[in-house]
């Protein structure tokens, strides 16, 4: 019996935690086994073939030079953590992908910067947080991410109040909603994507449970 690509999801340490479910769910669809890594749930980095840094709390400011006095929602342990794993991901060149908050941090271990607050940078979109696909994201053509996705245009959710502002080293930024606010990246060289929407309350799209099965197919090269 083959045994099934191990794909490491990191995310708070709640015991009802919904991302983290619907996540293994996402990866299940697509033939993985999703392993659950959290300040509660520690895991081997060398035991996984694949790493998704998941959504949460806002990055803390200092790590990317952000204002220290916002009135920010931070987990500085769940910071900790998840830059470590990034940092073994990147070093290793094992597979990844950010999903919101974990987009942007792996965009800020890479050097990047983070809009802190976008909410005034919005005018042709709402910024009411939701799971439902009421946002557009349109992808650049070519990029590998259209070519995953197999659309150039996307109707995602949205749960967040930052987003990458500048892309760190060896990022391509390939995705951007109607306001021209960064929706999605991926690297020019390495198997690393990020999107800004959250794919896994979207599994039953197509579009968006291929960015699961991209992950697991570069796992397995």
């Amino acid at each position: 019996m083959v045994a099934r690509t191990r794909v490491a999801v990191t995310g708070n340490g709640r015991r009802w935690s919904p991302s983290w479910w619907c996540t293994r769910l996402a990866l299940s669809l697509v033939g993985a086994e999703a392993v659950r890594v959290s300040v509660r749930h520690q895991v081997p980095e060398h035991s996984v073939d694949a790493l998704i840094i998941g959504g949460g709390d806002d990055i803390s400011p200092e790590h990317y030079g952000g204002d220290l006095e916002a009135p920010v929602r931070t987990d500085p342990e769940r910071d900790e953590l998840e830059m470590r794993w990034i940092g073994y991901a990147l070093e290793s060149g094992l597979p990844m992908l950010g999903i919101c908050r974990g987009a942007q941090l792996i965009n800020v271990m890479l050097g990047g910067q983070l809009h802190q607050d976008l909410r005034e940078l919005r005018k042709r979109t709402y910024n009411r947080p939701g799971l439902l696909p009421t946002k557009q994201v349109q992808l650049e053509s070519p990029s590998r991410m259209a070519s995953v996705c197999n659309k150039e245009h996307l109707r995602v959710n949205s749960l967040h109040h930052q987003a990458v502002r500048s892309a760190g080293r060896g990022l391509r930024i390939v995705g951007r909603d109607l306001d021209q606010i960064v929706q999605g990246f991926e690297s020019e060289h390495d198997d690393i994507m990020g999107v800004q929407w959250h794919p896994e309350y979207l599994w039953y799209m197509p579009s968006h449970l291929r960015l699961f099965r991209w992950l697991v197919k570069a796992a397995q090269k």
